[in-house]
């Protein structure tokens, strides 16, 4: 990786400019180095694109989404699309917006981003704990629905160093990350935003304050709130303007050319819907792609991460790594793929629990063994600590992979009729698929029998985390017959027992797929 840790932009880099080629707007970045580029911004081009073995290595990562929701989260309104909702009459946000703030038509979002201060983020600490989980690359949010940008923009007043923090968050956790060792990432939201934020042109139904326009119609804040249309949809904009579209794709390429992320994560399909017919998503794609070939010699290291949901943009196939959220990829597709889990919510409540470390071993498990990748959401409070219960259930997860990381990172899936064996038993294989690691949901008692395993006369089998070989013989009827240490059988996780708390892995070196 060449890249520095520190961004460096030529001067005339800093303008940037469009220009019109065969009637479609497409950026051009001046400072590019001349020569052809691989990707152009077609689906034909686009298809090029394969998943680098960095990201199908890696198996786990954490997102951090993060804004000024969480002002309003620790006032008691949690709401993880806040900046619309607070908009609309009559819904919880609104009547907690009201009772604290303000009524929107004087005090709206664009108060709660000035009274977010992110006073204790400590990025540096914040990777520390997540590489101690075993993530291998960390991808903090750059802007959510709400049209607030978390970096240096040089396109967008609203941003976090202008407003609000007064500090470059996309920056300050890339520095961190870098720093560590670990792979940066950064995840976008706001090619939904034209649509969804025209909740702040409304006003009450009813009241005293009934037709009195909310601050999303005072001509002063356009740029925060963007310009009225009569589209409303949550999904993403049914058919935006040219403006919209140059605009996002403006900011994201910024976004991009200053941070050079290796995961740029799309929450949506391609934008955009309507006439664009994904043109504008393409494009960026495109520059992405051969941008991150730059950075890395020639050599493609860039992912993208977009969502199986025509509602929010065009489903093009092969063109980027699918992402599901909170919704696994059936059939274990043959390309990667990732699925996003919270440890609680997206955003940060308080007081409410993460789920245990159990729920996303296993979980990750299940994925890893059907081509897959996890990427946790880490929730922080709005001065940018995390709760002690969400570092605990990271330690938790960290530790299984301390154990059993040998089963998980770098591995590769068997054939899809041999992922796995009941309900409790999951596969995995080296590359060289010279080895088999049968991951255990449950304990398995005094035997492990495996159906679709067999093992060579020579092969060596163990249960990793535990240093000596297992007995085993392979039987004509039942299978692999992997016999457990007695002393193994004792008790639960204890010193000199089994060697972690939740799914044993199990090293099968030399086999055949039956």
């Amino acid at each position: 990786m060449k890249r520095s840790s520190s961004i460096k932009v030529p001067a005339f880099c800093l303008l940037g400019w469009l220009v019109l080629v065969s009637g479609v707007m497409a950026a051009v970045a001046p400072c590019a180095a001349a020569g052809a580029e691989k990707f152009k911004p077609t689906v034909e081009s686009l298809r090029q694109y394969q998943c680098p073995e960095w990201f199908r290595n890696a198996k786990f990562g954490i997102y951090a989404p993060w804004n000024p929701y969480t002002v309003a989260s620790a006032d008691g309104a949690w709401d993880g699309w806040y900046a619309r909702n607070l908009y609309r009459y009559g819904t919880p946000s609104y009547d907690h917006h009201v009772k604290h703030y303000g009524h929107p038509s004087k005090v709206g979002y664009k108060d709660i981003i000035k009274m977010w201060k992110a006073e204790n983020f400590d990025p540096d600490r914040l990777v520390a704990i997540c590489k101690d989980a075993g993530a291998k690359y960390i991808a903090p949010m750059a802007v959510h629905h709400d049209n607030y940008d978390l970096y240096n923009s040089r396109y967008h007043k609203w941003n976090s160093v202008n407003y609000g923090p007064k500090k470059d968050i996309v920056g300050l956790w890339r520095e961190a990350i870098l720093k560590q060792g670990l792979r940066f990432g950064v995840t976008t939201h706001n090619s939904r935003s034209y649509s969804w934020f025209q909740t702040n042109k409304g006003s009450d139904r009813a009241g005293p304050l009934k037709g009195v326009p909310y601050d999303g119609n005072d001509p002063r804040y356009k740029d925060l709130y963007i310009e009225k249309c009569s589209d409303t949809s949550k999904d993403s904009p049914v058919n935006p303007p040219e403006s919209w579209r140059k605009e996002w794709a403006l900011r994201t390429k910024d976004l991009i050319d200053q941070y050079q992320p290796d995961l740029l994560y799309f929450d949506a399909a391609t934008p955009f819907r309507g006439d664009d017919q994904g043109r504008t998503g393409m494009e960026v794609f495109a520059h992405f792609y051969n941008q991150n070939m730059k950075w890395h010699d020639g050599k493609l290291e860039g992912v993208i991460n977009t969502k199986p949901y025509p509602v929010c943009g065009v489903m093009i196939n092969g063109i980027s790594t699918i992402n599901g959220e909170g919704h696994q990829v059936e059939d274990a597709a043959d390309v990667p793929w990732q699925i996003c889990l919270p440890l609680a919510n997206y955003f940060w409540k308080p007081n409410r629990p993460c789920r245990p470390a159990e729920f996303f071993i296993n979980h990750l498990v299940n994925i890893v063994s059907r081509n897959g990748n996890l990427i946790v959401a880490i929730a922080l409070r709005p001065d940018g600590t995390l709760e002690k219960d969400a570092e605990y259930v990271l330690y938790g997860i960290g530790q299984w992979l301390k154990v059993n990381g040998e089963a998980i990172y770098a591995t590769r899936p068997r054939p899809k009729q041999y992922r796995k064996e009941g309900d409790t038993v999951r596969f995995t294989r080296s590359k060289d698929n010279q080895t088999i690691y049968a991951i255990c949901l449950a304990w398995p008692e005094r035997q492990l029998v495996l159906k679709t395993v067999v093992a060579e006369p020579n092969s060596k089998i163990f249960m990793l985390g535990y240093d000596k070989p297992l007995t085993w013989q392979q039987d004509a009827e039942k299978g692999l017959v992997i016999t457990m240490p007695a002393q193994l059988d004792r008790h639960q996780f204890r010193k000199g027992y089994r060697p972690c708390r939740h799914a044993w892995s199990f090293k099968i070196q030399g086999h055949d797929a039956k």
